[in-house]
């Protein structure tokens, strides 16, 4: 006897939920088991917990040692993130206008820094920038940073291109507008999702980089993950499980901008789908 189609089709549709229910839960866990444990009042990260205390976020945000990390994650990666969404835009423009050979050996190049292992980038830099004088500074670890940023705005960006209607480019140059004009007013607007994109994911890699941190950071330029390795390796603090509750928050709110973003980016390519064909 045959099983009839659609409680079949009910089955595996269960089945698979289920599925991916589990899979969240196995990734979800780990990382909201730190959650309570940076409310707990004791100085041992152990369930059960001891009490209930602010004491491991005051100490985050008044640590000589903790805040001036947050500042560096947040000024290196700020600066980086400007950069890698500049050059990663204009590679991405760049490679739209391209075909053929050119532009397949050019985007495989781009997207070295993701698919080439970190520790190999950051052994390589710091050969360089030892010869330039760059290690120990602000200036090599923001250039790095936004090495490792820039392929993820050329990804985004990229993406969105593919669905640019070209036509209203072109309308815009034969109204009498400039290149520079037509690029700001046409492309800009309709392209500004995925730069804003790229842009979070560039910042989000340089704020998570420790790697390539390792290799070029001084003891002035000391990152919150570089901070929070040492934190690991010298000392089991408390603190840690506060830093890593207010970045795993920082990464729920950077995955909800994208989110809408991307939703922003269909209803307006959908809209102006609807406008082209009315």
């Amino acid at each position: 006897m045959k099983i009839p189609l659609a409680p079949v089709d009910r089955v595996l549709r269960w089945g698979l939920s289920g599925l991916c229910g589990a899979v969240l839960v196995f990734l979800l866990v780990p990382v909201l088991a730190v959650i309570p444990l940076s409310f707990n009042a004791g100085s041992y990260l152990t369930y059960p917990m001891s009490g209930v205390s602010l004491r491991w976020y005051e100490d985050f945000l008044t640590s000589p040692r903790w805040l001036p990390s947050l500042w560096n994650s947040l000024l290196i990666g700020l600066v980086a993130t400007i950069i890698a969404t500049v050059l990663g835009t204009a590679a991405a423009l760049g490679l739209d206008r391209m075909g053929g050979p050119p532009r397949q050996i050019l985007n495989a190049l781009f997207l070295m820094p993701v698919v080439v292992p970190v520790v190999v980038i950051g052994s390589s830099l710091y050969a360089l920038f030892a010869a330039l004088g760059l290690t120990a500074s602000y200036l090599g670890l923001i250039l790095a940073h936004a090495l490792l940023g820039a392929p993820f705005v050329v990804i985004t960006v990229a993406a969105t291109l593919s669905g640019f209607d070209r036509r209203l480019l072109h309308a815009a140059l034969s109204l009498g507008a400039t290149p520079p004009q037509a690029f700001r007013r046409v492309t800009l607007p309709l392209i500004l999702p995925g730069v804003i994109s790229g842009a979070l994911f560039a910042f989000a890699t340089s704020f998570d980089e420790i790697v390539v941190t390792l290799f070029l950071a001084g003891p002035q330029q000391r990152t919150l993950p570089l901070q929070m390795f040492d934190g690991v390796r010298e000392q089991i603090s408390p603190t840690i499980t506060a830093a890593a509750t207010l970045l795993f928050l920082a990464s729920v709110a950077l995955v909800a901008v994208v989110e809408w973003l991307r939703r922003r980016a269909e209803r307006l390519r959908t809209r102006r789908s609807g406008e082209g064909t009315a």
